[in-house]
């Protein structure tokens, strides 16, 4: 049951890395409307191969981090000027943002995968996300940094990815309309959202020094 629950736990981490818009999706959303799905698809399947072997190297961060916990309290001041630094991009991004109206041009088909594993290697925050979700998870003691657990952790994450892919893509597409607007108000939701954590961070920070 318990290795059930690391897929299940690697699955759902990962939707709430993708579902927000970003380089990736937008990208994908793009390809998709401007060359079919086929391509897309060939994008999002050289980013889920980046995304998976970012995502194991992180847990295995995450496993050290769990054996030495002056590291992790580092980490956390240190994440809390990122997350501060985030959460005031995104409001400041929202309020500017435009609607697009020139398009992309895009490398030729065969060149798909590739753009996939670039535009992947280029998002920053894949590892460090993946880090602070296993050490978030097995602090809840739901799951385990042993091999077979983190395998499959690592399955769901790709499950999940390829899933929050198409769950965007396919909304997106249906709602071109909106989309504009949808991200808009998107950017203010994961501001706050980030804001929020860069708040409990802090009091945890506080709490070690003072508590």
């Amino acid at each position: 049951m318990r290795y059930l629950l690391s897929l299940v736990l690697g699955f759902a981490a990962s939707g709430i890395g993708v579902i927000p818009p970003g380089l990736l999706n937008m990208t994908a959303l793009r390809i998709s409307i401007s060359e079919g799905k086929s391509a897309a698809k060939v994008f999002v399947a050289g980013a889920i191969l980046v995304i998976s072997v970012e995502c194991y190297l992180a847990v295995l961060f995450a496993r050290y981090l769990g054996k030495h916990p002056e590291v992790v309290l580092m980490l956390r001041e240190a994440a809390l000027v990122v997350f501060m630094s985030l959460a005031i991009y995104f409001f400041f991004w929202a309020k500017k943002m435009k609607p697009e109206k020139e398009k992309i041009k895009l490398p030729s088909r065969s060149r798909r995968f590739f753009l996939g594993m670039l535009f992947s290697g280029l998002n920053f925050l894949t590892v460090p996300f993946y880090v602070v979700v296993s050490l978030a998870f097995n602090s809840y003691r739901i799951f385990d940094f042993t091999q077979l657990h983190i395998l499959l952790f690592v399955v769901g994450v790709i499950l999940g990815t390829g899933f929050g892919f198409y769950c965007f893509v396919t909304f997106f597409q249906r709602m071109q309309k909106y989309t504009s607007r949808v991200i808009h108000n998107m950017n203010y939701v994961i501001g706050s959202v980030l804001l929020l954590i860069s708040i409990l961070t802090a009091i945890n920070i506080i709490q070690y020094y003072y508590g």
